[in-house]
């Protein structure tokens, strides 16, 4: 894997004329000659979740040296102190970095990437997660904090981010981060923009509802969900049984006339149980919009289904490996939490780029490439791409 890296995973993944661009875009670029252009707090902001637990003076020192190098020499960086950092970060703001990562994010498999494709669709999975911000006054009233036992409080308050991953790479390619008390379902709704024909997007039971199942449908994606089957759930209306065990259905609200008199939404409804050693195992129900069987069968789309565990685990490699186990971000205002937690999207990518890329040049599946290592090798190349010329 290291000898695929040439100038450092940031500066690849993001070249320096793409961070100056975005930066103008946004209106940050700088009016007078500053010690921290703009530039290398764009590239700091990435930095500081590759070293989570390091210092500002840490994460600026290990950058340096590969930026230094990356521009020829040409450039050349003087560590400030760490009221400057401060000052630098607060001037740059989130948006640069949220228009980078929309800017470059994408889905990376290819043709032939493993796990990637599913009935000739793009396989992509939706879920969210939280993250603890540091416990300022700002924070906690932007953001919010969850309740615990009798009425208390949890001790840090906390965003909320739902993402849009590749399940085949592990590659998030879009994300809306949101307060505390923002739904799921609530920050998804931006989110499906980023759908379109040639997907197929799973999800988790918690993202049902009859207005976001038609608004993700009319993307042209198509749809894999899992349902609640207690009373909670839709009731859908049977029609006709498919010769694979599963059936078309109708959904159809009747809170009131108006629904009633809306077209009904047709769906394919697939029951089935995983025979697991438990006496009563429990009975999932899939609805999606792929209606023939002859184009893939009931039981591979519940095999498929289960690859939206992947998503489960990009986070899991984000907020544990990543950022560091039980680790509070450490920016004290809204606007630099962001800045941060856009930072760790931009730095993920970067690696699962690279990750990708190692997989294609080794023919191997990308989830037998291990995070782990890809992570300490990013960070050596970063600080240490010597070894390569200029």
């Amino acid at each position: 894997m290291s000898d695929l890296v040439s100038v450092g995973v940031l500066t690849r993944v993001f070249p320096p004329e793409l961070v100056d661009e975005v930066i103008a875009e946004v209106g940050r670029t700088e009016q007078r000659h500053r010690s921290l252009p703009a530039r290398v707090m764009a590239y700091f902001s990435i930095g500081m979740a590759l070293y989570s637990e390091g210092s500002y003076e840490d994460v600026l020192a290990q950058l340096t040296d590969g930026l230094s190098w990356a521009s020829g020499w040409t450039e050349t960086y003087t560590p400030p102190s760490k009221s400057a950092i401060f000052q630098a970060r607060a001037r740059l703001g989130a948006e640069p970095l949220a228009a980078l990562f929309e800017r470059v994010a994408k889905p990376i498999g290819t043709d032939a990437t493993p796990g990637v494709w599913l009935a000739g669709r793009r396989l992509v999975a939706i879920d969210g997660m939280c993250l603890d911000v540091a416990d300022t006054t700002a924070n906690h009233e932007h953001f919010g904090r969850p309740g615990v036992n009798k009425g208390e409080r949890a001790a840090f308050p906390q965003a909320r981010v739902v993402a849009l991953a590749e399940c085949g790479t592990h590659a998030v390619f879009a994300a809306e981060i949101g307060v505390y008390a923002a739904s799921e379902a609530t920050l998804t709704e931006p989110l499906l923009a980023k759908l379109e024909p040639g997907m197929l997007l799973t999800a988790d039971r918690g993202f049902f509802s009859y207005a976001l199942w038609r608004k993700a449908a009319a993307t042209g994606a198509d749809l894999l969900w899992r349902i609640r089957t207690d009373k909670s759930g839709p009731k859908p209306t049977h029609i006709e049984d498919l010769p694979d065990g599963s059936w078309l259905a109708h959904l159809q609200q009747t809170h009131s006339a108006a629904a009633r008199r809306a077209e009904p939404i047709l769906v394919r409804v697939i029951d089935y149980t995983i025979d697991d050693g438990r006496e009563n195992p429990e009975t999932y129900r899939l609805f999606t919009t792929l209606l023939d069987p002859n184009e893939v069968c009931a039981t591979d789309l519940a095999a498929g289904y289960t690859q939206r565990w992947e998503v489960e685990l990009t986070f899991d490699e984000l907020k544990t490996h990543q950022r560091g186990p039980r680790t509070v971000l450490r920016s004290k205002s809204p606007d630099l939490v962001l800045q941060e937690i856009w930072g760790h999207l931009c730095c993920h990518f970067a690696i699962r780029s690279l990750m990708a890329e190692a997989a294609t040049h080794s023919g191997h599946d990308p989830d037998r490439v291990s995070f782990v290592a890809a992570l300490r090798i990013t960070r050596q190349t970063l600080a240490h791409p010597g070894a390569f010329p200029p």
